[in-house]
């Protein structure tokens, strides 16, 4: 079931996250697709993504038939404090420049002229925001406001961060996308946010984060019950507590498996004892 945004936009309930897959982005970003993932998050950032490679893979896909508008491209701003010397902007240029320079440069390596969703890599500010924090988010509210990206959102964002921009900005994020640890309770300050204000909580490091919840045997005897994976019984619980999983595998068995987590359904005490594992 594909979620949808409070600006009534269609996300699909899956992502395919592309980070440090270097060479080897068009080939999986091809068998992704191949495998059913209709949804690939990038970031214009060369030291963790080659979004030039994706669009190689679009190209072909587009000879394979599978059209521009099938898909749903999710990539990101990422200030010069997340990059090395490979900048898809001037640095000397003010923010809100850098931001419709790397948009631009986006959209070039994508190979189109929209994007379903813009986010911003992370807050400039450790703490609370700061004068660039709304700079860089004013930028990105006016891609919005010209229909180049069909929605907006950020990323690595406190929950006192996230509450600020609700608060404050004039498009509050439409969606959020945090690494998510079981020990802090699958991020359950910031998705609370999310919740009541009709945001999208996108979940990423579900497996690389949380090794250490693999050994559980409370997780272990679900997977017996259900017959399937470790990775699908935390799939399938990111997903019935209203969140979209990432996933960056490199597996196409993987990729399979990963798209057939919503094959079965948890009961309501089984996600409450996975709210709490590794805590």
């Amino acid at each position: 079931m594909p979620l949808t945004t409070y600006n009534n936009i269609s996300i699909p309930s899956f992502m395919y996250g592309t980070a440090w897959k270097k060479e080897a982005t068009t080939g999986l970003v091809l068998q992704a697709v191949e495998a059913g993932f209709t949804a690939i998050d990038t970031a214009n950032q060369l030291v963790h993504y080659d979004e030039a490679r994706i669009g190689e893979a679009l190209l072909q896909l587009a000879k394979q038939g599978i059209t521009r508008d099938e898909l749903f491209l999710q990539t990101k701003f990422t200030p010069v404090n997340g990059q090395d010397h490979r900048l898809p902007y001037d640095a000397r240029a003010n923010i809100t420049t850098q931001v419709q320079q790397s948009f631009a440069s986006s959209l070039d390596h994508l190979h189109t002229d929209y994007l379903d969703s813009y986010v911003l890599h992370g807050p400039y500010s450790r703490r609370g925001l700061g004068t660039e924090d709304w700079e860089v988010w004013a930028a990105i509210e006016s891609l919005y406001d010209s229909g180049k990206t069909r929605i907006i959102g950020i990323s690595n964002v406190s929950a006192e961060q996230l509450s600020l921009l609700c608060t404050k900005a004039r498009h509050k994020p439409m969606v959020v996308q945090n690494r998510c640890y079981a020990a802090f309770g699958w991020d359950k300050e910031v998705r609370e946010i999310c919740r009541a204000n009709q945001i999208i909580y996108q979940g990423f490091s579900l497996l690389t984060a949380n090794s250490g919840i693999f050994t559980e045997p409370d997780l272990r005897a679900l997977a017996a019950k259900y017959q399937t994976g470790l990775a699908q019984i935390v799939f399938r619980f990111s997903q019935q507590i209203g969140m979209l999983p990432l996933t960056g595998t490199t597996n196409q068995q993987h990729m399979k498996e990963d798209l057939q987590s919503d094959r079965f359904t948890l009961l309501p005490e089984e996600i409450r004892q996975i709210e709490t594992i590794g805590m």
